[in-house]
């Protein structure tokens, strides 16, 4: 787990920049504490920072050269079998200088081309340089687990794994992107791939190749979709079958995640997510088992943490747990460290949760696994009942998920900004992709592929990273990912969702913690803008950098402002934060 970065110049006989590379390193650091390196050849230079958890030795430092094979890498993830992979190229006469998966990385390209990706399983995104022809070849994982973004320079190109990495480099535009932030506004701040808030800076969508030659010409290759629907062999599995197969495939799963040469903890929330897969862990053997949660102080009816029942699951299994309360008084002033560490505005109020245990859980572990995804791939959340029945799913979608309609998108941004219902023509067009052909499924694989994406997974790479935290996502291993995406809707829809994956827990995690109400993790105080926080808020919209920047309409900042706790999203999110965040980041950014 690190951060990579680099640059491409596209005139032959022109150097990349290193001092832009190392730009983009500097601020990568807290994603790579334990080590950074710098390589350049030419037109190519490639930077990295290093978080040691496989090979510690230098031996696996990056960016790794293999003088040999022609080939430079540098890479931030983990692949999960590179065990096995090695064995496979052991046996083809490959000889290996290192026990960590970064080399494997290099060899297996070399063996299999770009069509190596298909034989991973783990979360990456990388930059491979071939030294004879010249050109790059950039990567992600199949669940975007991994960021990468780009952005074009006059005769270059640079990547980065975050957002403020690039533009800490200079020379990039940053300008707000009109479609991006009609995305933002509508999608709860999810922007999808390709897009960033900034008009200079894209991101490489999940499961894509990119092959970047010499000339600036470039190509993608998308190496992996999900279909939907009974495959071959599912004609006559019953629900017994299916909760089996989840079981065992889950359990798979968070095994693949141990791989490590330091302890691999859990971050408990004392939702069923996390306690299944602490579950799994102790069942197959893990002791002393380190098990982490956090809480803070309740606003209102609204509580506003679950000791309650992370502390049944740590007491079933016997881990070492850790509790966490912060005082909001707390959170407040590490308000302005956690949006600096965002690389793109997120605006959901766990940020500050995630960020402030990461801190911590880094004083203890380097790596954890964590739930994420289960809601998603297994049909958790409240708007996915009624899309069984739906003549509509564009409209049904939208009208439970959209935080505003194209009618609240005029009144809230400046009118240079506003344009066209970009957000539904999109919707539209996602839904009216093949492989999906049921309206709850076509929901499903856009929460799973995109919402998933670009909300939690970015949110716990972004806030974890921020600390040198390593966090695995066992739900999102593309094999039950795959295998969720056969099981029929009626079978994870009933009671609540997840009814197949509540079912197949109750062989391993107490009743107490399955049939409890859904939770979310809470911090009612970014919900419930009061006191020093809505100062704060106000104070961000009021600076003379957001009245320069006029994205929204005054009146609209008004009325949310004399108001706030009356203006919530669909989903249960403040649209004054939303519009704050947005705002807040800029202004962290020095952008």
């Amino acid at each position: 787990m690190c951060g990579l970065s680099g640059e491409i110049r596209f005139k032959a006989g022109e150097a990349a920049s290193t001092v832009a590379v190392q730009a983009m390193c500097d601020k990568l650091a807290p994603r790579g504490p334990d080590g950074h390196g710098l390589f350049a050849h030419g037109r190519v230079a490639l930077g990295h920072r290093r978080l040691k958890i496989i090979d510690l030795s230098e031996a696996s430092q990056q960016p790794m050269v293999d003088a040999a094979l022609g080939l430079a890498i540098v890479f931030n993830g983990c692949i999960y079998n590179h065990r096995e992979l090695r064995e496979e190229l052991v046996g083809f006469g490959y000889r290996f200088f290192s026990e960590g998966d970064t080399e494997v990385l290099i060899k297996a390209y070399h063996a299999w081309g770009p069509d190596f990706v298909k034989r991973l399983n783990g979360m990456f995104a990388f930059a491979i340089f071939e030294r004879d022809s010249g050109r790059v070849v950039l990567g992600r994982d199949r669940l975007g687990i991994k960021p990468l973004y780009l952005a074009d320079i006059p005769g270059g190109l640079r990547f980065a794994s975050t957002l403020p990495a690039l533009v800490a480099s200079g020379g990039i535009d940053t300008d707000v992107d009109p479609v991006a932030l009609h995305h933002y506004m509508s999608f709860h701040a999810v922007v999808p791939a390709p897009y960033t808030i900034l008009k200079g800076v894209r991101k490489l969508p999940p499961a894509t190749v990119m092959i970047v030659e010499p000339d600036g010409s470039r190509r993608e290759n998308t190496y992996w979709s999900l279909t939907f629907g009974p495959q071959s062999g599912d004609e006559g599995r019953d629900f017994a079958d299916w909760r089996e197969l989840v079981l065992e495939t889950l359990t798979r799963a968070v095994r693949r995640r141990l791989v490590a040469d330091v302890p691999v903890g859990v971050l408990l929330s004392g939702g069923l997510d996390s306690s299944l897969i602490t579950a799994l862990l102790a069942e197959n053997g893990q002791s002393g088992l380190k098990t982490f949660s956090i809480g803070f102080e309740t606003v209102g009816d609204e509580r506003g943490d679950e000791f309650q029942y992370s502390d049944i699951v740590a007491k079933h299994f016997g881990t070492d747990h850790h509790r966490i309360f912060v005082d909001s008084a707390r959170a407040l002033p590490e308000l302005t460290d956690c949006v600096r560490a965002m690389s793109e505005p997120m605006v959901s109020h766990d940020n500050i949760g995630f960020f402030l245990l990461s801190q911590e859980v880094a004083k203890q572990v380097k790596v954890v696994q964590s739930g994420q995804g289960a809601d998603e791939v297994f049909g958790g959340y409240h708007w996915y009942p009624p899309l069984l029945a739906s003549k509509d799913a564009v409209s049904d979608y939208a009208r439970v998920f959209f935080d505003r309609d194209q009618a609240e998108m005029a009144e809230a941004l400046d009118p240079r900004l506003v344009g066209e219902d970009h957000s539904r023509r999109w919707l539209e067009q996602r839904f009216a992709m093949p492989g999906a052909d049921r309206p709850v499924d076509k929901a499903l694989r856009l929460d799973t592929t995109v919402m998933l994406v670009d909300d939690p997974v970015k949110r716990v790479d972004n806030m974890t990273m921020a600390a040198g935290l390593e966090a695995r996502v066992p739900f999102l291993d593309h094999e039950l990912v795959e295998l969720a995406a056969r099981i029929p809707a009626e079978m994870k829809l009933p009671e609540g969702g997840k009814y197949v994956l509540k079912e197949a827990a109750r062989r391993v995690v107490p009743a107490a913690v399955i049939d409890r109400p859904k939770g979310y993790f809470p911090v009612p105080a970014l919900k419930y803008l009061r006191g020093p926080f809505l100062e704060r808020v106000r104070d961000v919209l009021n600076a003379p950098a957001a009245r320069e920047r006029s994205l929204f309409r005054r009146e609209y900042l008004d009325r949310l402002l004399a108001d706030p706790e009356s203006h919530i999203t669909p989903l249960r999110g403040s649209k004054l934060w939303q519009v704050a965040l947005l705002e807040f980041w800029f202004q962290e950014q020095g952008l």
